[in-house]
C-alpha cells in the first residue's frame, strides 16, 4: 500500500535499487606521492613494505629501498638488546641471581648457626637474669616489711606503703643511709691513708735502712 501510495505521488514512477557499478582497477595500486588526494597513511616506507609483501615485484617498489639504514638499524638493535636481551645475557642474570640467593640463604644458616651456638650461654644468662630478679625481688619485699614495721613503730599505726607519710620516711632513711655511706668511704680513705702512711715511714727508718745495708750471713 505504501509503494502504491508513492506511485501516484511521483505520477505512476516505478521506483527500484539500482546495482552498484562493479570498479575493476587493472594492475596494482600505486599511490602517488606528487597528489596532494593521496592519503597519508599510503606515503612512509611502512606502506611500500606493506605493497610489496603483498603483490611482490608487481608492486613497484624496490626492496633496496625497504631496507633500513645504518643508523635506523642501530637503533633497532639497541631496542633489541634493551627489549629483547640474549640468551647470554639472560643466562648471566639467571646465574647472578642464583648466586646472590645461594649468598643469602649462606648468611641466614650462618646467622642460625651462630644464635644456636651462643642458645646454651643465653639460657644460662637468661636463668641468671631471672634468679637476680628474683632475689632483687625478695630483698626489696624485704626492706619495705621492715620500712613498714619501723613506720608502725614511728608512729604507732600501719601504714600503707603507698601513703605520703610513708613515702616521706622512706625518702629520709634513703638520705640517711647516703650519708652513712659516705661517711664510711671516708673513713675507709682515712684508714688507707695512715697504713700508706706508716708504711712509708717505717721504709725510710733508721734501723730498717741498717738493716738492708747489713750483708747477710752465708
Amino acid at each position: 500500500m505504501a509503494a502504491r501510495g508513492n506511485r501516484l505521488l511521483l505520477g505512476g514512477v516505478r521506483l527500484y535499487n539500482a546495482r552498484p557499478l562493479k570498479i575493476q582497477l587493472k594492475g596494482v595500486y600505486r599511490p602517488d606521492p606528487a597528489n596532494p588526494r593521496t592519503p597519508a597513511w599510503q606515503l612512509p616506507a611502512a606502506y611500500e613494505a606493506k605493497r610489496f609483501g603483498r603483490h611482490g615485484e608487481a608492486s613497484g617498489v624496490d626492496p633496496a629501498q625497504l631496507w633500513p639504514t645504518p643508523e635506523k638499524l642501530q637503533e633497532m638493535e639497541a631496542e633489541e638488546r634493551a627489549w629483547l636481551p640474549s640468551l647470554r645475557d639472560m643466562q648471566e642474570s639467571l646465574e647472578a641471581k642464583e648466586r646472590e640467593a645461594e649468598a643469602k640463604r649462606r648468611q641466614r644458616e650462618e646467622i642460625i648457626a651462630a644464635k644456636m651456638a651462643k642458645m646454651p650461654q643465653m639460657i644460662e644468662d637468661w636463668q641468671r637474669e631471672k634468679q637476680q630478679c628474683k632475689l632483687k625481688e625478695q630483698q626489696e619485699k624485704e626492706r619495705r616489711r621492715l620500712l613498714l614495721a619501723e613506720a608502725r613503730e614511728q608512729f604507732g599505726y600501719h601504714l600503707d606503703h603507698h601513703s605520703p607519710e610513708f613515702q616521706e620516711m622512706v625518702v629520709e632513711r634513703e638520705k640517711i643511709k647516703r650519708m652513712e655511706q659516705k661517711e664510711e668511704k671516708k673513713r675507709m680513705r682515712g684508714v688507707l691513708a695512715r697504713k700508706a702512711m706508716e708504711s712509708k715511714t717505717l721504709a725510710s727508718s733508721p734501723d730498717n735502712e741498717k738493716e738492708m745495708a747489713e750483708p747477710k750471713d752465708t
